[in-house]
């Protein structure tokens, strides 16, 4: 791991890193998201007054990778050629996974984390009529590949690379 920050100059001025000597190649990344809700909340998904949560949270995760630099203040503007989000109910909840894919000069790791908070949010937003106590948590990072740094792999239940 690297000790020194990349959005700051030696100074210790905040600066956009300049990505204008990198190579343009292909990066994907994958985040994740959950959010605990109670089984009744759940089970009320597909009668939600406003739409099926689920599809207009896949919109909302969609819309935000590609605001992403708009809402990351240091953080490049993308050519997104792929952002998917997709749900997987458990009985305590609902799993998000977000993807995003671009041939640029830097990686797509906020898009895809956006895409998943956002998702999240989304699905708070729809449901909280029913429940306030429904809480969005672990989002993090599953994968990214390309780039100078490499691929990365997050081991489950760990938090560490798997490079």
């Amino acid at each position: 791991m690297s000790n020194q920050l990349s959005h700051y100059t030696a100074a210790g001025d905040v600066s956009m890193v300049d990505v204008s000597e990198k190579q343009v190649t292909k990066r994907t990344a994958t985040a994740h998201a959950f959010v605990a809700m109670a089984a009744e909340v759940l089970a009320a998904l597909p009668d939600n007054k406003k739409g099926d949560p689920l599809q207009v949270a896949r919109i909302a995760g969609i819309m935000a990778a590609k605001k992403t630099a708009d809402l990351i203040p240091l953080c490049h503007p993308l050519p997104l050629s792929h952002v998917g989000v997709q749900f997987h109910l458990r009985a305590d909840g609902v799993e998000i996974t977000a993807t995003a894919a671009t041939d640029a000069q830097t990686g797509v790791e906020m898009e895809a984390l956006t895409a998943a908070s956002v998702a999240a949010l989304t699905i708070y937003d729809m449901t909280k009529a029913l429940d306030k106590a429904i809480e969005i948590r672990e989002i993090h990072l599953l994968e990214k590949t390309g780039g100078k740094s490499g691929d990365y792999h997050r081991e489950v239940g760990t938090g560490e690379s798997g490079k």
